[in-house]
């Protein structure tokens, strides 16, 4: 029984996807879910903090970050779902790994993205070791 269900979200269209998909299954299986979204902090963004003109690069972060995961809340609020949401800094995969291990999820929802050859399903990076490493089963939702 899934009665946990945790969802990678971010503002990509596979990101919100996976939103969509994980609501939809938090209906079929009442039960907890969960969004988490990471933030990634890429070398770029270090030095766009240390920079004179980057002043407020971490406060415009954080607000885009409470963005996504307020229309995360918005959409399983209209699909009648309560969701609760977590946020981190650091490496995605490894991110959403101990989320699921922590929390615990009985299945954890990601988004695959959209890169690669025309005709060709591709699995980025991150996906592909949530997926290697994962405890739990991984449900890949593709993009629209």
């Amino acid at each position: 029984m899934m009665e946990r269900i945790l969802v990678a979200v971010d503002d990509s269209p596979a990101g919100l996807a996976a939103a969509r998909a994980a609501i939809r299954l938090a209906r079929l299986c009442p039960g907890a879910l969960r969004a988490v979204h990471v933030l990634v902090d890429g070398v770029l963004v270090r030095e766009l903090e240390r920079g004179a003109g980057a002043v407020g690069v971490r406060e415009r972060r954080g607000q885009a970050t409470a963005a996504v995961l307020r229309h995360v809340v918005d959409l399983a609020a209209q699909a009648g779902v309560a969701v609760e949401t977590v946020a981190y800094e650091g490496e995605p995969a490894a991110c959403i790994l101990r989320e699921a291990a922590a929390w615990p999820a009985d299945v954890v929802v990601v988004g695959r993205s959209g890169g690669g050859p025309v005709g060709h399903p591709y699995v980025g990076s991150e996906v592909r070791e949530v997926l290697e490493f994962a405890e739990v089963p991984v449900l890949v939702v593709p993009p629209p």
